[in-house]
């Protein structure tokens, strides 16, 4: 069976329209259309996906046994985690990846302690930027210590950074040619995609769990491209008053009565503060009880500290996920 070396998607056909179908120009190189386009012309096709036959994958990872790496998002912690991990096995290494994207300023021992605090019991945590080449070294030996056989997976949600993390393991601990497909839309990784890149070490990459509730599925390109951090995020405090709201774009609303709230977004994201009057929205509000100790999260935006305990609106588009966790930093 001929499988997309970008994006595991099987590739039988000849016909446009269906998936697996092969370009011409890009039968050489193994690709499919979509990740040949994705490649070499940085043009991006949604494909829907349901969580399904990726939690029934993860499953028969688990009863193997094998070397795990549970791939997570710094910037994009989801509530959900502990759910996903109970589909992964207790031979787990946490991979926490993005560092480049928050302040310097919050030290790695702290957000390395992140994953006990939110109830994960993993062998060793990493916290890492593929992009930036850090903590890669450390992490490539842990996978060869704690390796029980050839194969080791790459689990955890969708964009979370695991095909950028096996592009650069290969780049550096392999002499392949191969390159995994990456892209800012979720599912790009179709199916399971085997990379043999030592004699005794073969990783494989698997599709992203999908993140109900995330704001990325709901927006146009253009959107997503400013949503998405390209670079170290600069925190933005604001103190609001209960007359004022505070806008991010037009993606979200805030309002309160007495606070100070720092965001943690993308830097790319207009962010302003206003007077409620003359503001009209169709958001869908969220009424949130949030503590001085947590982060009061948009999925797939960003996240919000606040100065003090209170009762704030969020409004979003509909069917994104508002909740609060513990603070990350």
């Amino acid at each position: 069976m001929n499988k997309c070396g970008g994006c595991g998607a099987i590739l039988q056909c000849q016909n446009p329209n269906q998936e697996g179908y092969i370009q011409e120009s890009a039968k050489n190189k193994n690709l499919c259309e979509r990740c040949f386009r994705i490649q070499n012309y940085n043009e991006y096709k949604r494909v829907t996906k349901v969580n399904t036959e990726f939690l029934e994958n993860l499953d028969q990872i688990k009863q193997t046994g094998d070397l795990t790496l549970l791939v997570l998002d710094l910037f994009h912690m989801n509530q959900n985690i502990l759910e996903i991990a109970a589909h992964c096995s207790k031979n787990m290494i946490l991979v926490l990846t993005k560092r480049d994207l928050l302040p310097l300023s919050v030290s790695d021992e702290k957000l390395e302690q992140y994953g006990q605090v939110l109830g994960l019991n993993p062998l060793e945590t990493f916290v890492i930027s593929a992009t930036k080449n850090k903590g890669l070294d450390a992490l490539y030996e842990a996978i060869q210590t704690y390796q029980t056989s050839k194969y080791v997976y790459l689990v955890g949600y969708t964009n979370a950074g695991k095909s950028t993390l096996v592009n650069h393991l290969i780049s550096h601990y392999s002499d392949l040619k191969q390159t995994i497909t990456t892209s800012m839309l979720s599912s790009t990784t179709l199916a399971n995609l085997e990379i043999p890149l030592q004699e005794n070490l073969v990783l494989l990459d698997t599709p992203g769990i999908l993140e109900e509730g995330n704001i990325c599925e709901q927006v146009e390109l253009p959107v997503l491209k400013r949503i998405l951090p390209k670079k170290e995020i600069k925190p933005i405090t604001y103190q609001v008053k209960a007359k004022q709201s505070i806008w991010i774009e037009n993606l979200v609303r805030m309002d309160a009565e007495d606070n100070n709230f720092t965001l943690y977004f993308s830097n790319q994201l207009k962010i302003e503060r206003t007077f409620k009057i003359g503001k009209e929205t169709n958001l869908i509000p969220h009424i949130i009880n949030v503590k001085a100790n947590e982060d009061l999260v948009i999925l797939g935006l960003g996240f919000i500290k606040v100065g003090k305990d209170e009762i704030v609106t969020i409004y979003t588009l509909p069917n994104v996920h508002v909740f609060t966790r513990k603070s990350l930093i």
